[in-house]
């Protein structure tokens, strides 16, 4: 039987019951739209969260670690070799803070090809002054259109510009918990001193704010030959090397053989965020589960007004099939109706979830912990919207292959007799 033939029998069965086929297709438009508003938010903040925290992690941190040596002078001494050793009350060994032969080591990574970029920084112990008022601080000297180019810093920046700190020598990216403390603003000048008793006065260019307290209200960005010079030491003093990668899959392993090779201590990105990650991926679990079973429960909804379309159906099936259908002809007319709810119901549930999102996306988001953050986070990858609309599809589909397989049994001459 011609399939335009059959389609229309579809579309006058679905016309002739319009209550029931616009809600069926209400099932998968709500169905869909849900799974993409859900998609599209919980992905936005993940990526937001990942943001926040990632951005300014590098794939491989390199730096000298203090710790107690390994072997202690009476493991070299040949009588005890062979007899149980037991050390108390070990001490760290006196290591220099400074990553030895820093330069030559930043130009070879930088010509790697798995590397994007490295930079150096310089972290020093200091103290913000202000007035009798005396807080801990740590002070970071960076390479700052590096860190731009590599870690998106002006991201974090509520006041000032990258470019005001890297046109002023003497300029401070000062920690907005800092400043609040402190009763500082932009333009004001800050009295900064390090552990060598050096004390410096800093015109505050910027304001930077994370987004996590605890890092606000010690941290600092100045110079990299300003942090040099607080320190009293050349331009070869760097405390930090902070690598972005290509891949950031290959920190583990390669953050293991910088380590071997360059006998200094390396850690990777998932190694120092394993718990936010972990976090990370049971929201993105939990909003996948949720958004399917959604679309299930809209799959069965379509699945019961198909099932009892076909009991109202009975005398139309058995005059169908005594004019010369066939019991597969009749399964494709219903499996037709419930594809047409499923693609109406679904691209209309595209659109609604599209028009929802971006209502969401508008929304003013205001918080003092984010203050960079001005609406609500969405992520509009095409992904959601061709999963939902082949879910519809799927689901609608086997919502009518399973009634229409009963139609497609149905004896003609036994529904004729019952009349």
């Amino acid at each position: 039987m011609k399939f335009s033939l059959l389609l229309s029998i579809s579309k006058t069965h679905l016309l002739s019951r319009k209550k029931q086929t616009i809600i069926a297709a209400l099932g998968v438009t709500f169905g869909i739209g849900t799974y993409i508003i859900m998609m599209s938010f919980m992905n936005g903040l993940n990526g937001l969260l990942d943001g926040l925290i990632l951005n300014r992690t590098p794939h491989i941190h390199l730096y000298n670690e203090v710790q107690p040596s390994e072997k202690q002078p009476v493991d070299y001494y040949e009588p005890y070799k062979s007899k149980t050793r037991m050390v108390e009350s070990i001490k760290p060994k006196k290591i220099q803070v400074r990553i030895h032969n820093a330069l030559p080591l930043l130009g070879f990574l930088n010509k790697q090809k798995y590397v994007k970029g490295a930079t150096a920084q310089v972290k020093a112990q200091s103290f913000y002054l202000g007035g009798s008022t005396q807080l801990n601080g740590v002070l970071t000297g960076i390479n700052v259109q590096k860190e731009q180019e590599l870690y998106n810093l002006d991201d974090y920046i509520v006041e000032g510009t990258v470019e005001d700190l890297a046109q002023n020598e003497k300029g401070i990216l000062l920690g907005a918990g800092v400043a609040k403390k402190l009763a500082l603003k932009v333009g004001d000048v800050i009295q900064v001193a390090t552990k060598t008793g050096e004390i410096q006065p800093l015109k505050i260019v910027g304001l930077y704010q994370s987004g996590m307290a605890d890092v606000d209200n010690v941290q600092s960005y100045v110079n990299l030959e300003m942090a040099q010079r607080l320190m009293g030491q050349s331009n070869d003093y760097i405390t930090d090397i902070n690598i972005k990668l290509n891949d950031m899959t290959q920190a583990p392993k390669l953050a293991k053989e910088m380590e071997e090779t360059f006998n200094v201590t390396a850690v990777d990105i998932q190694t120092a965020n394993a718990q936010f990650e972990t976090g990370s991926s049971i929201r993105t679990m939990i909003s996948y589960a949720v958004s399917i079973t959604l679309l299930i429960v809209a799959g069965f909804g379509i699945y019961n007004i198909l099932n009892m379309l076909i009991y109202e159906k009975m005398n139309d099936i058995a005059i169908l099939k005594a004019t010369g259908f066939s019991g597969r002809d009749v399964k494709w007319i219903f499996i037709s109706q419930a594809l047409i709810i499923g693609f109406i119901g679904g691209f209309i549930g595209l659109v609604l979830g599209y028009f929802v999102t971006t209502i969401i996306d508008n929304t003013p988001f205001d918080t003092a912990a984010l203050p960079t953050i001005k609406t609500f986070p969405i992520d509009y990858d095409a992904k959601y919207y061709i999963i939902g609309i082949v879910f519809a599809m799927l689901s609608t589909f086997f919502a009518g292959y399973f009634p229409s397989r009963k139609a497609e049994k149905i004896d003609p001459v036994d529904i004729i007799r019952g009349q």
